[in-house]
């Protein structure tokens, strides 16, 4: 995938599993965008509408299986991309395994697909025109600071009539929204090997502090842990037996 390509709004008949072998995607759900390294892959449910793009440029590799023959998970998940599922998923990008050989290669991708407890981040668009307006140029220009009253002047629009379209139509207040969105923005660079430091000031934040603590407080952990392969791929996970809970292939 190039930088910016994108395969806009669609839906699969199968489960699909997204991964970037190479790079960084950002699959897009109805309110909610995952952020996917190639440490993590994102399990996508038959049938539900997203949208699958690369900022930069990224190689991506999916896997289709039928509904039929797996009992996964009803709602995306990301799940850990460990060596060992990486080659599964290669061996299974052959079209022509077929049988028996395909059928233990998926069971034994069922057996080890592990979710990954990442908090995603919800960002639903405002439906009306000036507040969607506002909310747009804050994704395009993340470290924007002008306050809500600013924005009101240079939209012509009541500010007390902003703030209740943000809370109403977003569920969260002007700045809470402003704070997500730079967060958004912020994933997709610490993702492609962006310092701490310097990402936080690309997205509005003086300090490096001061981002931390604002990513911290939405994701339950810190900027640098946030793409951090778990404990649970250490060889110690696999020789004890491992508490993976991933659904295990269906009847």
């Amino acid at each position: 995938m190039e930088p910016g390509a994108r395969f806009k709004w669609h839906r699969h008949r199968k489960h699909q599993l997204a991964w970037a072998e190479r790079g960084v995607l950002t699959v897009e759900t109805e309110g909610t965008s995952f952020i996917l390294p190639p440490t993590r892959a994102l399990w996508i449910p038959a049938r539900l509408r997203h949208e699958t793009r690369s900022d930069r440029s990224a190689s991506m590799r999916a896997l289709y299986i039928d509904p039929r023959r797996w009992n996964m998970w009803r709602s995306p998940t990301p799940v850990e991309v460990t060596p060992l599922i990486a080659g599964l998923i290669d061996y299974l990008d052959d079209g022509t395994l077929r049988g028996g050989r395909r059928s233990r290669a998926e069971g034994l991708l069922a057996e080890l697909l592990t979710p990954v407890p990442v908090a995603a981040i919800h960002l639903r668009l405002p439906t009306t025109s000036p507040a969607r307006a506002v909310a747009q140029h804050l994704i395009d220009d993340p470290p924007n600071r002008l306050t809500l009253a600013a924005w009101s002047r240079r939209i012509g629009a009541g500010e007390r009539t902003l703030a209740r379209s943000f809370l109403r139509e977003t569920g969260m207040t002007f700045g809470r929204w402003r704070t997500l969105a730079r967060l958004q923005a912020a994933l997709t660079k610490l993702a492609s090997g962006g310092k701490v430091a310097a990402v936080g000031h690309e997205v509005g934040y003086e300090t490096a502090s001061a981002f931390v603590a604002a990513f911290r407080r939405e994701t339950g952990l810190t900027p640098a842990s946030y793409f951090r392969a778990p404990q649970s791929s250490s060889p110690q996970w696999a020789a004890d037996g491992g508490s993976n809970t991933a659904p295990r292939q269906g009847s």
